[in-house]
C-alpha cells in the first residue's frame, strides 16, 4: 500500500512541475462547454423566439393568398413582407434577394390559384353531390359541368447557404398551412351546396391534438435542456483529453530512465501503472465536479439554463468515474506505444476528437448515417454519455447502467492488459 501511495506521490510531483498543463486540463473544458452551450442555447432561441424575415410575392390576387398573409402574420416563426419601398414585390425581386443571401426564403403564390382551387373543389363537391339519390335531380338542374384545373405550384426560393433541416421544417409548415386552406374550401363548397342550417351543426374544432409527455421528478416536469445535454457530452470530452499529459508523461519515463530506474526497485509494475490510475481518476473527477459547479451555480449568471440534476448526483459520479476509467486505460495504452513526445501528443488529441465525433459529442448519434451508428457503438464516448443521459434526462437507475459501465471498465482492463503485454514483449526482445 505504500508503494502505491508513493507511486501517485510520484505522479503528482510529475504533473506539479508542469502547471501549464493543469490550468489547460481545467479551464479548457470549462472555456468549451461555456462557449458550445451558449453557442446552442442562442441557435435554440433564434429558431424559437426570433421571427425570420420570408419576402412573399403575390400573384394570385385572392383569397388564398390573403389566408397564406393571415396564418403566417400570426406565426411566431415568421415575419412577413410583401412590398419593396411601397411596391408589391415581384418573384424575380425576390429570386434574386433569397439567393444573393440577403433574406432566408420566399413564397410565391401563383396567379389564379384562388379561382382556380374554387372551381376545382366545386366541381368535386358537385360530383359527391350526385351521388345522393335525393338530391340528385336538383343538382343535376342547378350545376354546372366540373370543370377540369391544371394543378397549381407554390414556389419556394432558400438562401443556398440554408440547412436542410431548416428547408424540411419550413417546407412541412407551409404543406401544412396549404392542406388546411384546401380543408376550408372543402367545407365552404358543401355549404354553399347544403346551405348554412344544414351545416350549422358541423364541429370545425381539431378532434386530434398532439401533447408532449415528459418525465416527473417530485412533479415537476423534467424539460430537458441545452445545458443538460452539453455539461455531460463535454465533460466527457475533458476527461478523455487528459491521454495527451498521461500519455506523454510515461514517454518522458521511458527516455529520461525513468521507467529502468523503477524497474530495478522492488516495484511491481501494476503498482507503478495503479499510482498512475489514481492520480489521473482524481483529475478526471475535479474536472467532473467543476464542470457541474460551472453548470450549477455559473450558467444562470450569463442568461444559460441551470443544471437541474434531480437528485441524480451519486449515480452522475458513478458514470463519471467508470468514464474516467475509461480515459485513463486509453492514456496508458497510448503513453505504452508511443515512442516520443511528438508521437503521443498529436496522435492523443486526433484520436480523442475522433472518438467524440463517432460518439456522439457533436453529432447525435441517430443523425449519423447507419454505417456511422454501427461505428458509434465501439466508441467508448458514446458509453459514457448514453449512461449520463440515461442518469440525467431518461431518469433509469444504476441496473439500468450497468451494461454502459461494464463496457467502460472492461475497455479499461483490455487498454491496460494490452499495454503489459506489449511492454513485456518489447523487453523480451
Amino acid at each position: 500500500m505504500y508503494k502505491l501511495v508513493m507511486s501517485v506521490y510520484k505522479e503528482v510531483l510529475l504533473l506539479r512541475r508542469d502547471p501549464g498543463a493543469l490550468i489547460i486540463l481545467f479551464v479548457m473544458p470549462l472555456v468549451l462547454v461555456i462557449a458550445i452551450t451558449l453557442i446552442q442555447d442562442s441557435t435554440f432561441k433564434t429558431a424559437t423566439e426570433s421571427k425570420i424575415p420570408i419576402l412573399l410575392v403575390d400573384n394570385d390576387k385572392g383569397e388564398v393568398f390573403k389566408m397564406v398573409l393571415k396564418n403566417l402574420g400570426e406565426s411566431s416563426s415568421f415575419s412577413v413582407i410583401t412590398k419593396d419601398k411601397g411596391k408589391p414585390i415581384t418573384e424575380q425581386f425576390a429570386k434574386d434577394k433569397v439567393f444573393n443571401g440577403e433574406y432566408q426564403m420566399a413564397i410565391v403564390i401563383p396567379a389564379q390559384l384562388s379561382s382556380g382551387l374554387k372551381a376545382k373543389v366545386n366541381g368535386n363537391v358537385q360530383k359527391i353531390m350526385e351521388g345522393f339519390n335525393a338530391v340528385a335531380d336538383t343538382v343535376a338542374t342547378a350545376s354546372a359541368p366540373a370543370q377540369k384545373t391544371a394543378p397549381k405550384e407554390v414556389r419556394l426560393y432558400f438562401d443556398p447557404a440554408s440547412q436542410t433541416a431548416f428547408k424540411n421544417a419550413v417546407k412541412s409548415t407551409i404543406d401544412k398551412m396549404i392542406s388546411q386552406i384546401e380543408t376550408k374550401s372543402i367545407y365552404d363548397a358543401f355549404k354553399e351546396q347544403l346551405g348554412e342550417e344544414s351545416t350549422a351543426a358541423f364541429e370545425q374544432e381539431n378532434y386530434i391534438s398532439f401533447k408532449e409527455i415528459v418525465p416527473m421528478f417530485e412533479n415537476k416536469a423534467m424539460v430537458p435542456n441545452s445545458t443538460q445535454h452539453n455539461v455531460p457530452a463535454w465533460t466527457l470530452f475533458a476527461m478523455f483529453f487528459i491521454v495527451v499529459p498521461l500519455s506523454i508523461n510515461i514517454v518522458k519515463e521511458k527516455n529520461q530512465g525513468t521507467q529502468v530506474r523503477l524497474r530495478t526497485n522492488p516495484v511491481h509494475y501494476y503498482t507503478v501503472i495503479g499510482g498512475k490510475t489514481i492520480t489521473y481518476l482524481i483529475i478526471c473527477m475535479l474536472q467532473f465536479y467543476l464542470m457541474l459547479a460551472v453548470g450549477i451555480y455559473l450558467f444562470p449568471h450569463i442568461g444559460l439554463p441551470p443544471l437541474g440534476l434531480n437528485g441524480t448526483f451519486l449515480l452522475m459520479s458513478v458514470v463519471a468515474l467508470f468514464s474516467g476509467f475509461a480515459a485513463v486505460g486509453f492514456g496508458i495504452l497510448l503513453g505504452t506505444l508511443a515512442k516520443t513526445q511528438e508521437q503521443a501528443a498529436p496522435f492523443g488529441s486526433t484520436s480523442v476528437v475522433i472518438l467524440a465525433a463517432t460518439g456522439g459529442v457533436w453529432v447525435p448519434v441517430f443523425a449519423m448515417p447507419k454505417v456511422m451508428q454501427y461505428i458509434a457503438k465501439a466508441s467508448p464516448m458514446n458509453w459514457g454519455l448514453d449512461a449520463f443521459y440515461d442518469v440525467l434526462l431518461r431518469n433509469n437507475t444504476l441496473t439500468g447502467i450497468l451494461p454502459q459501465l461494464a463496457s467502460l471498465f472492461l475497455f479499461f482492463i483490455g487498454m491496460v492488459a494490452l499495454s503489459l503485454f506489449y511492454d513485456e514483449k518489447k523487453r523480451a526482445v
